[in-house]
This record gives structure tokens, sequence and C-alpha cells, in this order.
């Protein structure tokens, strides 16, 4: 499926600290099973409105990635994204995605949406898209919709047809995550990590294939506007799970705020 990252103007917040302790709870590009189609063959510009702020999202239920357009929220985010603690990368040895159990599995506990009988993929596209169209007899499993994808700004209009063409994104990788220290998690708390509305992202699926398992410092989003949201995601999961980054990855994600 493909996602456009809408732009609703990001919500003003001066609760840092409250958002600060939201982010605590709460990728590598998994592949999705959805597919885009967009009529003729060309993604239209996202239509901006239902995407929320990250500030104002800090479980991941709601939908999208609004970009942050306040000096207040980027001073809010800065100051998340500096209480981050950083480390060098780990080796990637023993790395499989299956440490972190099968993809889209609904039986990930601790995580908003699990165990409602509809797997993790196809709650993320009821989440974040629209104009959807179920399976015959299903109330889960989605066929077609049109996605707004932060990552691109573009609307896509997906049918499942076309799987590729939309993916589910890590935004922290899950093999970043191991480097960082998640090779010595609980296979639980691996689960969870995966499953978690807060750190998936449905995408443009060229544009999550050419992210792989980089941090921030090697990749961001095309779509400059989300940049500092996508930081701002980046850290509410790190936040959250009590993973390191690199000190580059830190770096790059302030100068997306301001910093």
């Amino acid at each position: 499926m493909r996602l456009r990252g809408g732009a609703a103007a990001a919500a003003r917040t001066g609760l840092a600290v409250c958002a600060a302790m939201a982010l605590v709870a709460g990728c590598e590009g998994l592949e999705g099973e959805g597919g885009s189609s967009t009529d003729g063959g060309a993604a239209a510009p996202a239509q901006e409105g239902r995407a929320v702020s990250p500030l104002k999202n800090p479980d991941g239920t709601k939908p999208g990635l609004a970009p942050l357009t306040s000096e207040t929220d980027e001073d809010t985010a800065r100051k998340l994204i500096e209480s981050l603690r950083t480390k060098g990368r780990g080796p990637r040895t023993g790395y499989d995605r299956d440490e972190f159990g099968y993809a889209w599995m609904d039986t990930a506990d601790g995580v908003p949406l699990a165990r409602n009988g509809c797997d993790t993929r196809n709650d993320l596209l009821k989440r974040d898209g629209q104009s959807l169209r179920f399976r015959s007899g299903s109330d889960c499993v989605i066929i077609a919709m049109t996605l707004d994808d932060p990552y691109t700004g573009t609307t896509i209009k997906w049918r499942k047809q076309q799987a590729t063409e939309v993916q589910i994104d890590h935004v922290v990788p899950l093999s970043y995550s191991w480097q960082m220290g998640a090779s010595r998690w609980s296979e639980d708390k691996r689960e969870q990590l995966a499953n978690d509305p807060l750190n998936l992202l449905p995408a443009e699926g060229r544009a999550n294939s050419s992210k792989g398992d980089s941090g921030p410092a090697s990749w961001l989003p095309p779509n400059k506007r989300i940049r500092c949201a996508y930081a701002v995601r980046f850290t509410q999961v790190a936040l959250k799970y009590e993973l390191s980054v690199t000190a580059p990855d830190r770096q790059m994600m302030l100068r997306q705020c301001g910093g």
C-alpha cells in the first residue's frame, strides 16, 4: 500500500513533560501485503488534514504523520531528542526477522490493537487508510483503499493485487534495534516492538525499500515537511523501548527540528 503523509498543521502543546512521558510508552521495512495503484500510474499530491502530529499521538493509534509547524512544537521535539542516550551500533550477528515473531501477528501483548481479531497489517491499513474496501464477508481484510503516504507526500489508490507498492515501515528498523540492544531482549519485548503501531507506518514501497535498516543519519523521508515529525516518532519509539541511538542519528534528528 502506499501512504501519503498528510500534513495537518501540528497542534501546539506546551505539555512537553507529559508528551515525553507518553512517548516512553509506545523499523525496518516490513513487507506489507498491500499494494497500491495510482490511477494512470502517477501518484497525486496528498491532501492534508487527517494526519496527526506525533506530539498529539504518543501511542500511535491515530493516523498518519503530520509535520510540526510551530516553534513551540519544534522546541518540544528537540528536548525529546536530546533526552536520547547514544552509543555505537553493534554487530548484526544473529539477526533474523523471526527473532521478532512472525509478521503481523495479532498476539503481541502489551501494545494497542493486539488481540482484536485482526492482524497488525490490516489494523494499520484501517488506521491510516480512507475509502476502505473489505474482502467479502470480512471486516478486517482490506482489498482496496486510498492512503496518504507521509514519506513521499503523495496520495495512493491501493489495490491488493499490487502488494509491494505499499509496505509497512518499522520507523525504528528491527535490525537497527537488534544492533542497539534488542538482541538481549525477551522474545515478548521484540514481538511488541515489531507490532507496536507507534513504530509502524504504511508507506510507499520504493521509499521504504530504500530505507532498509538505516537510522536517520543515513536515511530520511523524501518529503522534507515531515522530517522533524519522523525524528520525533523515531525518538518516541526509542524512548518507549529504552533503546539508544547512534550519536550521528541523534545529531541528524536534532537538525531536522531546527537544532
